[in-house]
């Protein structure tokens, strides 16, 4: 069965822009080659820590929202743990509201985004 499931991940801040998106693009590969469905991503920048991880006060994060089977998560997750330029990171299922919410929050952005150029 596919889910639509929406994980957030925090990179270490040590990373050039470069490595920074080459990182983004090898789990966005890992993802579409296990047969995800990218609905949306957002880079939300170089963020404050809430506490230290590894030393470290801030951190890249980035978010994906995909439709998946549920049996990919693990081996997801197992990806994200091995690769040391990940701090953390947390996958969440989606319900049929939180996907309505996502979808409404895009759609007012957008709007916001299509006003400002005007």
């Amino acid at each position: 069965m596919v889910n639509q499931y929406e994980t957030v991940f925090i990179m270490t801040p040590v990373l050039s822009e470069n490595q920074m998106k080459e990182t983004v693009k090898k789990i966005k590969e890992f993802l579409k080659s296990k047969g995800a469905e990218i609905v949306f991503e957002d880079n939300w920048g170089l963020r404050k820590l809430a506490y230290p991880i590894q030393k470290k006060k801030t951190g890249f994060y980035q978010l994906f929202e995909y439709k998946a089977q549920g049996s990919i998560i693990r081996d997801f997750e197992v990806m994200l743990k091995r690769d040391e330029r990940i701090l953390r990171f947390l996958t969440v299922a989606l319900d049929k509201y939180a996907i309505a919410y996502n979808e409404k929050k895009r759609e007012k952005a957008k709007k916001v985004e299509t006003e400002e150029k005007n």
